[in-house]
Parts: C-alpha cells; structure tokens; sequence
C-alpha cells in the first residue's frame, strides 16, 4: 500500500442536525519539502455550532494548529490545501486572500500561544487594539480608541484606560494574554480559534483566561474551537472534543461522553500520561511509548499501531475508517478500549 493510499480515512459527516456555523469535510494539508511530501491533516471531519466550545486535543505535531490555520487562510504557499471547510454556508477552502482577509476579525479570529511574540513591542497596547478595530468599521480615532478601552474592559485587564497607553513589556503574561483575546473581538467574531491560547500560564492564570473564553461566549454568543494538549483543560470546558493523531481524527464525541467511556487507545494513553495527586512520590511519570510516525511516510495500517498495546497484524496492515460506532461517538480503531481482545 502507498503512502497516499495509506493516508486516506474515510471522510465523514459528524453530527447531524440543524446546519452548523463551522463544517470541515476531509480536511487535507500537504506540504512539500526536500522532493518529499508532508501529510500534515489527513481527511479532517467535524461540525461546530454557534455558541459551543470544541477542543482539538493531541500532541505536538498531529495536526491540530496547521488544521486551524488552513480554515483562517494563514498557511505558507507551499502548503497544497484540500477538503471543504464551510463558514456559514461560505467555503473557506480555495478563497482568495482578498476574500479571506475580509474574513479574519469581522467572522472568525485566532488568538495564538505566545503573547510576546504575537504583540509588536515598540508599540502601546490601545495602539495595536485601536488598528483592530479601525481594521474592521470606518470610524475615526476617538471612536476607535473608546472602543478599545471597552474591549480592554470587556477582557477585565485591570486599569483599563491607564493600560491603554502601556507597552507589552510591561504587562503579565496573562495580562498580554488578554490584549490578544480584546485584538481578536475588536470586529466582534462569531467564530474564535484559540491556538494553545492558555499552555505558557500558570494554572491560576490559565483558568482565569478559560473563565473569561466561557463568559465572552455566553455574552456574545461566540463559537470556539480550543487547541491544546491538555485533555483536562477539554474536560473542564468543552462541549465536544475532537483528538487527533498523525493529522487525522481518532476519537470524537461530546465531552462527557468521550471521558465516560474512552474508546480509543490514544486518547486512553493520553489520560494515562496526566500526572495524578494520588501517585507515590518520585513515582515515574508515564509515558506513551514510541514516537509520532513520521508523516512524510506513514504506515500501511493504523498510524498509532506502533506504540498501541491492542494492536494485531490488522492493526498494522488496514487503516481503521473514522465512523459513528455509537451514538454521537465515532472513532477509528479495530480493537477500541472497552471492547474484549
């Protein structure tokens, strides 16, 4: 079997109902590099409505980030982009620049991990709002500017009016954090990507940022999708989770269904790895053995077969298809947690 061959999972269409804000349909992300080809997303399926969180979990190198910058148009040139991602009935896939950039702020907006490299640090804090916001309605600069402190309030940075003349440098962590977030809703977005927005905080921190992420939502009915590697952070504020691994989906449900009854390897191997209170001091943190596939040439079979303790000879010969095995919950394995083997 070819690697091409290899790389193709069944595409799906997950959760029926009434027409979603955000519809991925066999995502695909391809790079070339060195005369090889990158298989970055691989068939990447899923449906977001308005107002819900959705957590895209995995680790470092599955896709997660590349996926959601293909849906913002923020990929190098040298990515092949495929598959259909529709905004509102608007497809995203294949849009120009000139139709994107009308996008990004005034319907959907990313907030990224690293305040300090994301803010400009020889420019006032109101400043970079205050071209936000002109970015996105024609008004003049004293509107602009009392729109800002609004959003600088809005993001509860303490101090607002007298923050809006301070430099990135002499904020918090956290503090800067919410700059990002007050940037990315200065066009007022129905849709907002927060891109590991909360892995470099403390976790005092980092559950002030989710609280205010859950309080914007429930105020301006924003839709969010959550990218991370934290499976406790998707617990504790998603409505669904998608995990993802070597650039496909692998497990998918509502959240309180897919941690009630896990029922793929991975995902189990994920949870395993969190480090626990109850554990014996100096105890060895578990780990999932092995290494990601290298996605310029992944396996015959399943891509997580390697490291899955489950895994037979079929395992590693057939890739399993991304389907709907329950109700609400789809995954792709042959020999699911749960299941007798």
């Amino acid at each position: 079997m070819s690697v091409e061959e290899a790389a193709q999972p069944t595409a799906v269409s997950v959760r029926s109902g009434p027409s979603p804000l955000l519809e991925v349909r066999d995502l695909r992300v391809r790079f070339r590099t060195r005369g090889r080809q990158v298989h970055a997303v691989n068939g990447l399926s899923y449906r977001l409505a308005a107002g819900r969180t959705l957590a895209v979990i995995g680790e470092s190198g599955s896709g997660k980030s590349v996926s959601s910058r293909a849906l913002m148009g923020l990929l190098p040139p040298t990515a092949q982009v495929s598959g259909s991602a529709r905004f509102d009935g608007t497809e995203l896939v294949g849009r120009s620049e000139k139709d994107l950039r009308r996008l990004r702020g005034a319907e959907l907006a990313m907030v990224f991990q690293d305040p300090s490299r994301s803010l400009n640090p020889t420019m006032q804090i109101g400043t970079q709002i205050t071209e936000a916001v002109r970015a996105h309605g024609k008004v003049d600069r004293a509107t602009a500017r009392e729109r800002a402190v609004e959003l600088l309030e809005l993001v509860r940075l303490p101090a607002a009016a007298r923050r809006f003349h301070e430099y990135p440098h002499q904020l918090s962590g956290g503090m800067r954090q919410r700059v990002l977030i007050a940037i990315a809703l200065a066009g007022n977005p129905r849709l907002l990507i927060a891109d590991e927005a909360t892995t470099a905080l403390d976790v005092t921190t980092q559950a002030q940022i989710m609280d205010l992420l859950l309080d914007l939502q429930r105020t301006l009915g924003t839709a969010i999708i959550l990218i991370s590697h934290d499976l406790g952070l998707a617990a504790s504020y998603a409505d669904d989770v998608v995990v993802m691994y070597a650039g496909r989906a692998v497990e998918y449900a509502a959240a309180s269904t897919l941690f009630a009854r896990v029922r793929m390897p991975y995902t189990e191997a994920l949870l395993g790895a969190i480090p626990r209170l109850e554990r014996p001091p100096h105890a060895e943190l578990p780990v999932i053995p092995g290494q990601p596939p290298d996605l310029t040439r992944l396996p015959a079979g399943c891509p997580f077969a390697p490291r899955c303790p489950r895994a037979t000879d079929e395992c590693h010969t057939q890739v399993p298809p991304f389907t709907e095995h329950e109700p609400g919950h789809w995954w792709a394995c042959w020999h699911p947690c749960g299941d007798p083997s």
